[in-house]
């Protein structure tokens, strides 16, 4: 037994290492597709898209994990059905219980691994990775001079440029225009041609102009002698040097802790820290309610019910039967008034606990998330092992068709369950647990089948199947 333990090992570590980095890169190529316009352009150094993609791998791990454990696991036992290893295993006495055995051990620490990994590694990743990408979305892009827009890429000018050459450096047709400060007044600038670079700092952009004409407007007069009409300054030159502050184009980063109290941000303590305090403020709300109500009761004497109801009477009388018509228009106007106040004060406290509720809702879904990595992976292997089992085909053809088809089934189930927990139209534990209760019942079928050497797959088996629905056919239609 010990080398066929050993040989099932290897049989199944391969493919699922494979596999695990095909999926990884796979999602990762899909992450890249998906923000490449947030990122390219913006002037980025190596090591931030880096990190980024680094941050983007471990939170993919969460969907890449259970589809490699689904994939290896059918190409594992496709392969020995296709090789008729599995055929000579069971000549030996073995059955396929005990065949699949050490392969659900090892599933078994890669579901506790998993579990781990969920609950320390993955909320760090989670906020590493939505802060980084957050603060990359809003960078400017370092195209600082596109061709025939005016860009206001710097706070003090706005700048045009025609046309510019390949190498992005040299600009045709500049025109700038300097925005009025406390101690100049502005001006406008156009030059023919150009060159632009940063200073060896990477504090500055500096832009070189040949060929151009700037025009300024000043006050005239003096300060003690003004003067209404404006002067107007035009001088040509050959070469000008201005020089474009950088700071406010630098890359800047958010404090994470604004992103900490995001759910996936949290891991069980923390998770089990805010449900317990929402719970204890939605107790509180509950009793603070009823005597803030109670205080806007005036105008009518509500009777404690006597021990006996044979004794009990209602009071007829109210505050209406007294004064004149303009006394009780008073009263109906105050009641009104004090309605509205209550309404008003209980549909704000209302909206509240309802954030509230919404907020324990999802704090409590993402708790029992959890969880459903783990067993995914166990679920899946139950699928995966007996469906190669059945199908006897390893390889990257079909086994990949019915691993995409079932871990579609799951992803989708297990998306739609858990918004509907987070939205609350669906009781926590079912939202988040709903996947693995569609795919667990579906994979005990399966082991079944492969236990007993259905040909569930057989597809000669069909086809006689249906021949002899037509013969009868034909035959009943004679």
């Amino acid at each position: 037994m010990k080398k066929l333990h050993l040989l099932l090992l290897r049989a199944f570590i391969r493919p699922f290492l494979v596999t695990f980095v095909i999926v990884m890169f796979v999602l990762l190529m899909l992450f890249l597709w998906k923000y490449i316009d947030d990122l390219i352009g913006k002037g980025f150094e190596w090591y931030v898209i880096a990190e980024l993609m680094v941050y983007a791998s471990a939170t993919n791990v969460a969907m890449a994990l259970p589809l490699s454990v689904l994939l290896s696991s059918i190409m594992t036992y496709g392969s020995l059905g296709e090789n008729y290893e599995l055929v000579a295993i069971k000549s030996a006495g073995i059955s396929l219980t005990r065949a699949v055995a050490p392969m659900f051990v090892v599933v078994m620490l890669l579901s506790v691994g998993a579990f781990f990994f969920s609950d320390y590694m993955l909320p760090r990743a989670y906020l590493k990775y939505y802060s980084l990408l957050y603060d990359a979305r809003q960078q400017k892009s370092a195209n600082f001079l596109p061709e025939g827009v005016f860009s206001n890429s710097f706070p003090d000018y706005t700048i045009r440029v025609d046309k510019k050459d390949e190498d992005g450096q040299t600009l045709h047709g500049l025109t700038v225009y300097a925005k009025p400060l406390a101690n100049d007044p502005g001006y406008v600038l156009k030059a023919k041609t150009g060159r632009m670079y940063r200073s060896n700092d990477n504090r500055y952009l500096v832009i070189e102009m040949q060929d151009g004409v700037r025009y300024a407007e000043s006050p005239g007069g003096s300060a003690f002698n003004p003067n209404p009409h404006q002067i107007l300054t035009r001088f040509r030159f050959k070469s000008q040097q201005t020089k474009l502050d950088l700071k406010g184009l630098a890359f800047n980063r958010t404090d994470e802790n604004s992103f900490s109290r995001a759910f996936p941000m949290m891991n069980r303590r923390q998770l089990k820290d805010y449900m317990k305090a929402t719970s204890k403020s939605i107790d509180s709300a509950d009793n603070v309610n009823l005597p803030l109500v109670t205080n806007f009761i005036k105008y009518y004497s509500v009777p404690k019910k006597s021990d006996n109801f044979k004794t009990y009477q209602k009071y007829n009388t109210s505050v209406m039967n007294y004064g004149d018509n303009m006394a009780k228009s008073n009263y109906i106007t105050n009641a009104l008034s004090e309605a509205r106040s209550v309404h008003d004060m209980m549909r704000s406290r209302s909206d509240g606990m309802d954030q509230m509720v919404k907020n324990f809702r999802s704090a409590y879904a993402q708790y029992q998330v959890k969880f459903t990595l783990s067993v995914s992976c166990i679920a899946l292997f139950l699928i995966g092992a007996p469906m190669g089992a059945i199908i006897r085909k390893g390889g990257l053809g079909l086994p990949v068709v019915i691993s995409v088809v079932f871990f579609l089934i799951f992803y989708i189930v297990k998306t739609i369950g858990e918004k509907a927990a987070h939205e609350g139209s669906m009781s926590g534990i079912v939202g988040a647990w709903i996947s693995i209760f569609v795919i667990t019942p579906i994979g005990i079928f399966l082991s079944y089948k492969a236990a007993t050497d259905s040909a569930l797959f057989d597809m000669e088996i069909y086809r006689r199947f249906f021949e002899g629905l037509i013969k009868r056919f034909k035959k009943q239609k004679a």
